[in-house]
């Protein structure tokens, strides 16, 4: 037999002519000619070099050759069956893998997203990196992930940011603080006090810092520690204050107190940000969707959906292209 003859069209005109039993029933099927069919059937008995076919009963049945020429064919024919289901549910974003880089304030938030999406799509593989906001620029820079979570996206040409939820960073001391029972300080009136601060490069760092220096204070003692679950212990354990995400403190906080200073909660987003020049994987796109029809369900009603919705629409722009 000459495999090299044998293609799969030649295969789907054989298998259909052995399940009717009729040239021109399999022809009528296929939307061909009776004439291309009985060609088709000569150019496959030629490449296997053994009748396949003979009449009785008023209708062709298969040789013993025949016979195991359409076991083989309905099992090649099948196996790209269930190749095309597994490529339609791949392009709609039901299976296949993506990655996701987030700085380690999102760890917080994120989890509420991707628990109802890994129910909802139980075939696709997330991956998760998580660091500091340094570590998950070079990520992006070297794009090892596909989709990026910041609060505080890059200023890059070829980065594209859409908002998903509100980030508040708020004033946070220890439970008992001589000033967690008035109802409005000014900042002006902390600034003695130590505080605990992320490193240098931190979002939340980042965006206090320029708070201060729009409202032309500065801070006096500081504690630099490596982590917003460090920060938080420090400051339940009187160690000082700190501008935290309000994400990162748990629904019940007895040890900490949110200080109602004036002008704060400084206001921040979430976003996820993708590169221009890289083709989401269709998983990716669909985690986007999921994500646009569900955070109002996970996170009440800070979600801003027109960024995200826009932010979709056009990596479908470039998805086509």
């Amino acid at each position: 037999m000459n495999v090299r003859h044998l293609t799969f069209r030649l295969l789907q005109v054989y298998v259909a002519v052995v399940r009717s039993g009729s040239v021109s029933e399999a022809a009528r099927q296929l939307h061909l000619t009776q004439p291309t069919v009985s060609q088709q059937l000569r150019r496959l008995a030629e490449a296997v070099g053994e009748p396949l076919l003979q009449s009785g009963h008023g209708r062709l049945n298969t040789t013993e050759a025949g016979r195991e020429l359409y076991r083989a064919s309905r099992g090649v024919l099948s196996r790209f069956d269930d190749f095309e289901d597994y490529l339609e549910a791949l392009r709609g974003g039901k299976r296949g893998r993506f990655s996701i880089a987030l700085v380690n304030t999102a760890q917080y938030v994120l989890p509420r997203l991707l628990g109802p999406y890994s129910h909802a799509f139980p075939d696709v593989d997330v991956t998760l990196h998580v660091g500091n906001r340094r570590q998950m620029l070079t990520r992006f820079e070297r794009q090892d992930d596909d989709l990026y979570v910041f609060s505080h996206p890059p200023s890059l040409a070829h980065a594209l940011a859409g908002r998903f939820l509100r980030n508040p960073l708020v004033v946070v001391a220890p439970q008992g603080h001589p000033l967690a029972q008035r109802e409005r300080i000014g900042m002006s009136e902390l600034l003695e006090e130590r505080f605990l601060l992320r490193e240098p490069g931190s979002a939340t760092r980042m965006m206090f810092e320029s708070w201060l220096q729009e409202h032309g204070l500065s801070l006096g003692p500081t504690l630099q520690m490596a982590s917003n679950e460090a920060i938080r212990v420090g400051v339940a354990a009187g160690m000082g204050l700190a501008v935290l995400s309000e994400h990162v403190l748990p629904p019940e906080h007895p040890d900490i107190a949110i200080l109602p200073v004036a002008d704060f909660p400084i206001e921040s987003h979430w976003q996820f940000i993708v590169r221009r020049d890289r083709r989401l994987p269709h998983a990716a796109l669909g985690f986007l969707s999921f994500a646009a029809g569900h955070l109002d369900e996970c996170v009440e009603t800070r979600f801003v959906a027109n960024e995200l919705e826009l932010m979709l629409g056009r990596l479908e722009v470039v998805a086509e292209t």
